[in-house]
């Protein structure tokens, strides 16, 4: 019970506008009460938790999203797709979806591809036809990509609290990815005919070969970004926290000397950004380490999931229930707390009903799509709005749409069909 009431007392924190990590602080003062706990065992055991290589990663990590915004690496990305599948019908929309799921697969989160994509793209969108409360929607949820293509910094958090390999997680989060990619560009091909008229460009650059070319030799520094990063991961050359460092120093050096466009205070400025976002992630991941002792130390996971199988004994129910708890969370938490506070207190529950904790991973993060989009919080829907320059309740319908039919379902999809999650990670020995 006292598990339960701390989640609701998180949600009631964040809602009346307490700072997130601060939100784990309360929580975890008000356990750490409730449950007699010595603190200072505690803090050491938080500070031992953190003592890890695989979370070196993590700023650098997000340090690339910043450096790809200003050193030019994003719009070059943009423009090459672009030229691409532009003048297709639907082709301005899946630039935008494809655009998202090359960045994230450099840079590993989706608040940097929404700024990014975004800025580029909502503007030239609206031109096409498209109304800018449809082609915000489409950025928030195909930013989400960033979480679910490799790397990713919401599967590294996982892998850290739930001890598991940060390989596997990444390559089992592709499959979902490729598919929700298809289900965006299916449905953005779709809403191009039905919900709005796409204007055609004759200019564009997708019906030139020189320009095509062109777009495509300037990209090339910026495609080998994923290229580097994901071959060397997955080819054995380095560990995911050394693909870190290689894609922050290779942003830097493409940003610095091929393309130029950064700056040395645009690069400061990068920095100190990422320093407040690693540092604010950081100290959620102590008070969630620290939380996650008590309830470990007083069963609460165990309890949970003795008391879901007693009220659901199908196995089927109980990851429908999963799903729709994961969901809910996700629409009221940002996606650092479900997946560091909400994930694990369920995952006993998922091995308990035969699913393996990599498959799990991946189901989080199709929630965590669904979720971060859905009112009444949508952090990432909120800022999709703020670039988009358009109001939230103008969003919310297509929104629904888009996670309706294609988030639903992926997600739905990867719960039941084990194979897409787990199929990579076992043929590329990790599991």
């Amino acid at each position: 019970m006292e598990g339960l009431f701390a989640i609701l007392l998180l949600l009631i924190l964040m809602g009346l506008g307490v700072p997130v990590a601060w939100s784990f602080a309360g929580v975890l003062t008000y356990l750490a009460v409730a449950y007699d706990s010595n603190l200072d065992i505690l803090m050491m055991q938080g500070f031992r938790s953190l003592d890890s290589v695989v979370l070196i990663a993590l700023p650098l990590f997000v340090l690339t999203g910043y450096l790809m915004q200003s050193g030019g690496i994003a719009s070059r990305l943009v423009t090459f797709i672009e030229t691409l599948v532009g003048k297709r019908r639907g082709g301005m929309g899946a630039s935008m979806v494809l655009a998202s799921g090359v960045f994230g697969a450099i840079a590993g989160t989706a608040t940097a591809a929404v700024a990014s994509i975004g800025t580029i793209m909502v503007g030239p969108l609206e031109k096409r036809g498209y109304p800018r409360s449809y082609s915000s929607a489409l950025l928030g949820i195909s930013s989400l990509l960033g979480i679910m293509i490799p790397p990713s910094i919401t599967m590294i958090l996982f892998a850290v609290v739930t001890r598991q390999s940060v390989a596997a997680l990444f390559a089992a989060t592709v499959g979902p990815a490729l598919l929700l990619i298809l289900g965006l560009i299916f449905f953005n091909r779709l809403a191009a005919g039905r919900f709005f008229q796409e204007i055609a460009s004759e200019g564009l650059a997708a019906g030139k070969a020189p320009a095509k070319g062109v777009a495509t030799w300037r990209a090339l520094p910026a495609l080998s970004l994923p290229v580097i990063i994901l071959g060397g991961i997955y080819g054995g050359v380095f560990t995911p926290t050394e693909a870190a460092a290689v894609a922050a120093f290779a942003a830097l050096a493409i940003g610095f000397l091929i393309y130029r466009d950064q700056t040395i205070k645009q690069f400061a400025q990068s920095v100190v950004a990422a320093a407040e976002t690693t540092g604010s992630i950081v100290l959620i991941l102590l008070f969630s380490f620290m939380i996650g002792r008590i309830l470990a130390f007083e069963r609460v996971p165990q309890d949970l999931t003795e008391l879901i199988m007693t009220l659901i004994r199908d196995p089927l129910l109980i990851l429908i229930a999963v799903n729709i708890f994961l969901v809910l969370a996700g629409a009221i938490l940002d996606d650092v707390s479900v997946t560091v506070v909400v994930a694990p207190l369920f995952l006993p529950l998922m091995v308990d009903t035969g699913v393996h904790p990599v498959h799990f991973g991946a189901i989080v993060a199709c929630s965590v799509v669904i979720g971060a989009n859905s009112p009444p919080v949508a952090p990432i829907l909120y800022m999709a709005c703020r670039i988009g320059r358009v109001s939230i309740h103008k969003v919310f319908a297509p929104s629904l749409l888009l996670i309706a039919f294609v988030g639903i379902p992926v997600m739905l999809i990867t719960t039941f069909v084990p194979e897409l999650s787990l199929w990579l990670p076992r043929r590329l020995g990790f599991l």
